[in-house]
């Protein structure tokens, strides 16, 4: 069973706010990743959890187009729809 939208919002935001060393609740999924502290090596970082927590290969360019983690989530959740069909 493919992971909701939300599970995985949940699970990106557990994560960064583990990279980020700061309380889970500290972490607004709907805020940009800069706003939150997220350089370029904590989304590469993220980006290779996803890929191995999802299987889904993402591009780098994906969190730059999907700068917060609902967005991220949201595309995520698109991309492993379209693997089922």
């Amino acid at each position: 069973m493919k992971p909701s939208k939300e599970a995985i919002a949940d699970w990106c935001q557990q994560y960064v706010a583990h990279l980020l060393e700061v309380p889970v609740d500290a972490v607004d999924p709907d805020a940009d990743f800069d706003r939150l502290g997220v350089d370029s090596a904590l989304a590469v970082s993220l980006l290779i959890e996803v890929e191995e927590r999802y299987g889904v290969d993402l591009a780098p360019e994906a969190l730059f187009e999907n700068p917060s983690i609902n967005a991220v989530a949201g595309y995520l959740y698109e991309q492993s729809q379209q693997r089922v069909a």
